[in-house]
């Protein structure tokens, strides 16, 4: 849900790519790999205006937002 909100606007899209590193066949086919997941969630929680938008359009909460971030990476102090 998240990367589907993220890649419906181009510039938020390249943002994306840009600053994760990844590339548009390695996302495709990574979809299941909770890294790449963790990403696009680390993407959101790090920008506060695109982790409110994203909130407000898929109904949740940023902190769960950024409680599923946490689960599919935890921040190095929680391992």
């Amino acid at each position: 849900m998240a990367l589907s909100w993220v890649l419906q606007d181009e510039d938020r899209a390249q943002r994306l790519l840009s600053l994760t590193g990844l590339e548009p066949d390695h996302l495709r086919h990574a979809l299941g790999d909770p890294a790449v997941l963790a990403s696009i969630l680390d993407f959101l929680a790090n920008h506060e205006r695109d982790l409110l938008s994203a909130s407000e359009a898929l109904d949740l909460s940023p902190d769960i937002i950024v409680a599923a971030r946490n689960r599919l990476a935890p921040p190095p102090d929680e391992m």
